[in-house]
């Protein structure tokens, strides 16, 4: 090439780039306070911008074919077909990620706990982005790949024989697709939501990420556990959010025969209905059972705006109650009785209960020792 055409393209690269340079400080000074997706798309568009208004300027400043020699003209041609369908595609992912940027974030604002729409169509949309950016992607590369004559010969034999093709991609990515449509199927169902409190193989943790393979959980201790898709769609998990955050605190305390119940409810009810963790629906104090170690099951309940406050409402009412019951009722704590009776005092309990007070009654009216032939007078 002639020195004064590689020039004419410097040129035209420059003038391109300074063009983008531009618009990018139009749209971050100008328009960005009128305009709120301008933000995102500056902050997008930073490497994706220059890389394309780069190619497009190079592009423009080609030399014509009679400039150059055939062969040279040819690897040019093709090389820059490469480029422009690489970088515009760049491009407008980046543009479309700008927008749902734009629009994720409008929706972050209202995305508590509570606020169940938000968070579900938070998931849709970045389900959706990267479905469509694994589409264009693909198709994008396919592109590339039929600027090439020998690709371009094999694609017509391929297509003839689509069939067998679609069958055998078909079972290679039986996974993988599997994942994709269930992704699909939890976001639009409403099943799994980002941010949604779930417990997962006996984890609790947050939905921090949905994508089209894995769903990312954040343990409570910081911790990560990375689930396939599919699997929330063929076995069960516990969703505390899918209908709302309201949420009870159970705390159970296994306490000795003694304890006295009327005082341990007012105690609790004092507590609860003073804490501010406590959302002021309703509490309870039960005894709900007694164990065969000789103990009873006092279950405290009380109700909490979400997850967060239902953990530290239950630490509170077991942290308060145990200390009150030292203080106060040391005797109701749980312990294990264990009686010694001796040769003397077992005498006496034979007196104090003769055998016959032992005996049964059968069904005849004949009286006889337990355990004994009820044919036997």
């Amino acid at each position: 090439m002639d020195p004064s055409q590689w020039i004419a393209i410097g040129i035209a690269v420059t003038l391109a780039l300074l063009l983008v340079f531009a618009i990018r400080w139009v749209l971050k000074n100008k328009l960005a306070k009128a305009w709120r997706v301008a933000d995102y798309v500056v902050a997008r568009t930073r490497v994706s911008g220059y890389t394309a208004a780069a190619v497009v300027g190079a592009n423009l400043a080609l030399p014509e074919r009679q400039d150059v020699p055939w062969s040279t003209y040819q690897v040019i041609e093709h090389a820059m077909q490469i480029l422009m369908i690489g970088s515009l595609t760049a491009l407008g992912i980046s543009l479309a990620h700008a927008v749902t940027d734009m629009v994720l974030a409008r929706l972050s604002v209202a995305n508590g706990d509570a606020d169940r729409k938000a968070r579900r169509l938070q998931t849709q949309v970045r389900l959706l982005r990267r479905v469509i950016t694994s589409i264009i992607v693909v198709l994008a590369i396919a592109s590339i790949l039929f600027t090439f004559d020998s690709v371009r010969a094999l694609g017509a034999g391929l297509l003839a024989s689509a069939g067998i093709i679609g069958i055998v991609a078909g079972v290679a990515a039986q996974s993988t697709l599997s994942n994709l449509f269930a992704g699909l199927q939890l976001a639009f169902s409403d099943a799994l939501r980002i941010g949604d409190v779930v417990v997962v193989e006996g984890e609790w943790g947050r939905v921090e990420e949905l994508s089209l393979v894995n769903v990312t959980i954040k343990i409570w201790d910081e911790r990560r556990l990375v689930v396939p898709v599919a699997n929330f769609t063929t076995t069960s998990f516990e969703n505390w959010t899918k209908q709302g955050t309201a949420i009870t605190a159970k705390v159970m305390l296994p306490l000795d025969w003694e304890v006295p119940i009327a005082e341990l409810r007012e105690e609790a009810g004092r507590l609860i209905t003073s804490s501010s963790n406590w959302d002021g629906r309703s509490w309870s104090c039960q005894v709900v059972d007694v164990t065969q170690t000789g103990e009873v099951i006092v279950r405290v309940v009380a109700t909490a705006a979400d997850t967060g406050t239902q953990w530290d409402i239950a630490c509170e009412i077991r942290e308060h109650l145990i200390g009150w019951l030292v203080a106060h009722y040391p005797e109701s704590l749980p312990r294990s009785r264990t009686e010694f009776v001796s040769g003397d005092d077992d005498a006496s309990y034979a007196t104090q209960f003769p055998t016959s007070a032992f005996r049964r009654r059968e069904p005849n009216g004949v009286t006889g020792p337990p355990g004994g032939d009820p044919g036997e007078s």
